[in-house]
């Protein structure tokens, strides 16, 4: 499946971006990040009829990720962004009826997009 992410950008502290993945099929999606410096981590993910999440204790009650698959989209809002945020988002798709939160468990990748919150 191929997926494309978009809607980083720029942003100050406590503002608030959404970041988009357009991904056609019956795919379980999560979205990780990674900052310079630092390994790929889970931030959030749902399962292919979004009736489940999960959610990183980091962004837990700040990010929000959901999906509209009559448009094929999924997306990640996120809220009261902080400096630690910035990084490289990706988002990633499996087959599979559950959430997951492994990003070895993925099996395609779109190719990112940046986030960078300033304090």
């Amino acid at each position: 499946v191929q997926l494309q992410a978009s809607g980083g950008g720029l942003v100050q502290a406590g503002d608030s971006l959404r970041l988009s993945c357009a991904a056609s099929g019956r795919y379980a999606m999560g979205w990780f990040r990674q900052a310079p410096g630092k390994e790929r981590e889970f931030v959030a993910a749902i399962n292919w009829s979004g009736g489940n999440t999960y959610y990183a204790d980091s962004v837990k009650g700040r990010f929000t990720i959901s999906r509209d698959n009559a448009k094929n989209m999924v997306y990640l809002q996120m809220n009261s962004l902080k400096p630690e945020d910035t990084a490289v988002y990706y988002c990633a798709a499996r087959s599979g009826g559950y959430v997951y939160t492994v990003a070895r468990d993925y099996s395609s990748w779109g190719q990112g997009t940046l986030v960078t919150v300033s304090s």
